[in-house]
Formats: structure tokens, C-alpha cells, sequence
């Protein structure tokens, strides 16, 4: 299928060369409102450029729109997109409030389009070992699901664009920017949230609207007990991982980034020989933890693959909208309870 980008910044980059990776697929085409921005990229990957978006999605070879605008500005040229009969697959959040999330997907179900988020974090193969205990019940009781995303940004990263820590266009800060793929897994794994109460904070930045570190109390459906702590002002020679937490009555298992620190179960069965033996974390820096750009696109490729896979098969894809409306509805209610003291948000 072929593939154009929205938006020419870093992360364009690594959807770019997600593309190239991919077979059957190519890139077709770049838009950015700058030409020579656009045409930049384009160049790089020997493709078109277009700075009118109205000419680039009348393109009739164009089939899916990937984009990597600031997040809150995927809006308009996803709505853009999928009223023009293309595709979307759009970068985390998908939006920034779950009322456009629901607008975006309304659309895209009159228009018979997708429309897909890119949820990198869940296409590498610890995560699906974790989600396969998960769904085998090897936990036993679940007791307690956290993540912990103590990541750092300097004050040149927020410094460096007038969109970033801004509630319009950042939609926030640790949790909405930096923690949603932890987020999102973690609700991945763990399952629905009943309730959280939460505080965060502005503690060591300037001249940003939202929080660099936020904390959250969760209670899921199914009775376990956890924590949500970001953060983009804990320090790190060479960066913490984003870790993900499962503990139960038979079981725990402890994620950091894409390997584990700790697979632990009463009821050893024998693939478990084989995740010790390949999957188990040795010294690696945290990905994206210190350096945004420091991500591979690997899994970008296979988040893309199973996109066009599913529409291939007319299915709806693993990252489907829905899937990525409920890490956004989690982050909202917890600015919502940090914004009431506190308060115990039922979602």
C-alpha cells in the first residue's frame, strides 16, 4: 500500500524509514504547510512533497496517511484525511481529549476508513510474552499493576518549539507526552481502570504550562491495586527504562523497556526456560529516556504492518482507535482528580 506522511518533524523520520522497511508498502508522498520542510524529507526518500493539503489528498494513489504532528494537532489533518477516503494511522495520543477521539472515529466509520494509533511499545516480543501470561491466567490473582516512567527532558527539549509543554498542543506533559506507551500497556495488561486519584506537579522546568512529574493511585476492574509515576525531570547518565509491573497470587512479572528483570511464576512452565535465556534485561540504556530521537523504528514497522494487515483482512487492527481512547480517558481523569486535590475520579 502507499503510504504519506503529515508532518516532517523527528518522529517523521522514523515513520519514513518504518515504510522503507516494510514489504509490499512504500512511501508515497510527504505534506508539511512548509515546502521546503516537506520537500526535505521528500528528497531524503525520493518521493513527492506537497505543501497543500487539499492537492496531496486528492492524490488518487495516495491509501494511507500516517501523521506526526504535534499531538494536539492530529485532529484536522486526520479528519482531513479520512473525509478524503484515506487511511489514518496517527501517532500517540491519538488526540489529546477523548471528544475528538470520539469525532475522529465517527468519521472514519461514515467514510468505511481505519483508523489506527501507534502504539510501538506493545509490537516487541517481551510484551508479547507478558501478554500471553497475562492471558493464560498465570498470575493467578492480580494484585497489584504499575508503571514507572522517570525519564528526563532538559529545558532546551521543551525550549526547542513553542508547542511543547503547552495544554493546547502538548495536551500535557509526563503522563500525555512521555508516559502514554506505558500507560497504554499497561492497560494492555492489566485491564480496565475503576478509579484513580492523583497529584502532579511542575517541579523542575520553566516556561511549560504542565506537569514533569505526576503520580496516580489505580483501581482496576478486577480488584488490583497499582501506580502511575512520570516524570521528565529524573536525571540518568544513560536514561531509566520505562518499566511495567504485574504481581499476583502465582506470579510476577517485571518489564523494563523490551526485556525483563524479573519473570517469576509458582507454576514454571517450559517456554519460560527460553524467556530467561533471550528476553532477560542485561545493562541497556532506557530507549527515548534521556534522547527522544534515540528510537529505533522497528517497531513502528510492525505497528504499520499490522495495520495494513488488518485492513487487508477487513478486520480492525490491534492499535484500533478504540484501543487508543483508553489511555487518554485514564490521563484525563487523572488531571482531573490533580486539578480537584486529589479527588477519587471513577471512571
Amino acid at each position: 500500500m502507499k503510504f504519506g506522511i503529515i508532518g516532517t518533524g523527528s518522529i517523521s523520520h522514523i515513520h519514513a524509514k518504518a515504510i522503507a522497511a516494510m514489504d509490499g508498502s512504500e512511501l508515497h508522498s510527504v505534506f508539511n504547510h512548509r515546502l521546503e520542510s516537506a520537500e526535505k524529507l521528500a528528497a531524503d526518500h525520493g518521493v513527492k512533497a506537497f505543501s497543500d493539503i487539499a492537492e496531496f489528498l486528492a492524490d488518487p494513489e495516495l491509501e494511507i496517511v500516517t501523521i506526526a504532528t504535534p499531538s494536539g494537532a492530529h485532529f484536522d489533518p486526520a479528519m482531513a484525511a479520512l473525509q478524503a477516503g484515506k487511511h489514518v494511522v496517527c501517532e500517540k495520543p491519538l488526540e489529546i481529549t477523548t471528544a475528538r477521539i470520539d469525532e475522529m472515529i465517527e468519521v472514519a466509520a461514515a467514510n468505511g476508513r481505519t483508523l489506527a494509533a501507534i502504539l510501538n511499545r506493545r509490537f516487541n516480543p517481551a510484551m508479547g510474552a507478558f501478554k500471553s501470561a497475562c492471558e493464560q491466567g498465570r498470575f493467578g490473582k492480580l494484585t497489584s499493576a504499575s508503571c514507572y516512567v522517570k525519564w528526563f527532558r532538559d529545558q532546551a527539549y521543551y525550549d526547542s518549539a513553542d508547542w511543547r509543554g503547552t495544554w493546547a498542543l502538548d495536551g500535557g506533559g509526563a503522563l500525555m507526552n512521555q508516559g502514554i506507551h506505558s500507560i497504554d500497556a499497561l492497560l494492555h495488561l492489566a485491564g480496565p481502570v475503576k478509579s484513580v486519584q492523583a497529584n502532579i506537579a511542575c517541579l523542575a522546568h520553566e516556561r511549560i504550562e504542565v506537569e514533569d512529574t505526576g503520580i496516580a493511585m489505580l483501581e482496576f476492574e478486577n480488584g488490583a491495586r497499582g501506580v502511575i509515576e512520570g516524570s521528565t525531570c529524573n536525571w540518568s547518565g544513560s536514561g531509566h527504562p520505562a518499566r511495567i509491573q504485574l504481581c499476583g497470587t502465582e506470579g510476577s512479572v517485571f518489564l523494563a523497556d523490551e526485556s525483563f528483570e524479573v519473570w517469576d511464576f509458582k507454576n514454571a512452565r517450559p517456554e519460560d526456560a527460553g524467556i530467561h535465556e533471550t528476553l532477560m534485561r542485561g545493562s541497556e540504556a532506557g530507549l527515548g529516556a534521556n534522547d527522544p530521537k534515540a528510537i529505533n523504528f522497528l517497531q513502528h514497522q510492525r505497528n504499520f504492518e499490522e495495520v495494513v494487515s488488518a485492513i487487508q483482512q477487513g478486520r480492525e487492527p490491534a492499535t484500533s482507535s478504540a484501543e487508543a481512547r483508553k489511555s487518554v480517558a485514564l490521563i484525563q481523569a487523572i488531571y482531573q482528580s490533580a486539578a480537584n486535590g486529589g479527588a477519587k475520579i471513577v471512571l
